[in-house]
């Protein structure tokens, strides 16, 4: 028998740099298409809205001008903007505690009778899945100030009524009950799939050490492990209801007064119909600003509460 030579040590070198080279090339392969779709869909709109914010480019016009930071001083000095800020900072405060309150009220309810479940999961979603521009005019038609059911209840009880997406002091908490009913269902779901993940083991556990009742067993047991569900809908709530447009756009075009502007339909009028491109720009660069590092800080604050099973 004839011993085969021993290979070199360049020779296994080699080998070594080739797998590494492949190992590579395939793992480029398969990040490809992924990386290819983050640059074209958002790196580069978020690089062309950077650059037309520092110019005054107006929509359809030919020419434009380098403007520098002047945009943005304009945005801290405009009335408007700081109204339609503190207009979208209350109404996310009201949105998101109110959202994650009421879906989980309703999840625990839902959880302890499990007769109706799905119909009753299926009822809570369909706000979230239909048309906000449908469900908008049903909204418009019950708060009315005549006809509306809303009031004609509140009148047969003796309660006084109100002209409720005509006035400054009721327009924006109005609007925020509508938000809450908005994301109601897609929070439901989550939370009841987050109770549905916690072992039966914890509350027997929980019995033993002497949390007896419902409320023990809910603060010892439930809320601790929906900890990261709880985390990822207030997140998620949060950008939904810094974004919110439609309904404004639909039911109060901003008013009375400003009282109803938010930031996004502040965004939509200066650069659709002001038609002032360079100055929507830079509303949107200081609006993703905002909404970022807000996300950011809520995610970092609430995820040293959690409890990751």
């Amino acid at each position: 028998m004839h011993a085969h030579p021993a290979a070199s040590p360049a020779a296994v070198g080699n080998a070594a740099r080739s797998r590494r080279r492949g190992e590579v090339l395939r793992a480029c392969a398969l990040v490809g298409p992924a990386l290819l779709l983050l640059l074209v869909l958002f790196l580069l709109p978020t690089l062309a809205i950077l650059g037309i914010a520092l110019t005054d480019w107006q929509f359809g016009a030919q020419s434009l001008s380098f403007v520098g930071a002047a945009n943005f001083q304009e945005i801290f000095a405009d009335a408007t903007f700081r109204a339609s800020f503190g207009n979208t900072l209350v109404y996310v405060l009201i949105v998101v505690p109110g959202t994650v309150v009421c879906a989980l009220v309703v999840a625990l309810l839902i959880e302890a009778d499990s007769r109706f479940r799905s119909f009753y999961r299926a009822i809570h979603f369909l706000p979230f899945m239909a048309t906000l521009a449908a469900m908008a005019i049903a909204w418009e038609a019950l708060l009315h100030p005549t006809i509306g059911l809303v009031n004609q209840m509140l009148a047969a009880i003796g309660a006084p009524t109100a002209n409720w997406l005509r006035d400054e002091r009721t327009v924006l908490p109005v609007l925020a009950i509508i938000g809450i009913w908005q994301n109601l269902g897609f929070a439901l779901v989550l939370f009841m799939a987050g109770l549905k993940a916690i072992p039966r083991d914890l509350y027997d556990a929980a019995d033993i050490d002497g949390a007896s009742s419902w409320m023990d067993r809910i603060l010892t047991v439930t809320l601790p492990m929906l900890g990261p569900v709880s985390m990822f809908v207030v997140i998620v709530v949060a950008l939904r209801a810094f974004e919110a447009f439609d309904t404004v756009q639909m039911l109060t075009q901003g008013g009375p007064g400003k009282a109803s502007e938010l930031l996004l339909y502040t965004l939509y009028r200066e650069s659709f119909e002001f038609l002032r491109t360079g100055y929507g720009a830079a509303i949107t660069v200081v609006f993703l600003t905002i909404v970022v590092s807000l996300t950011l800080f809520q995610a970092r604050v609430m995820d040293r509460k959690v409890h990751y099973s």
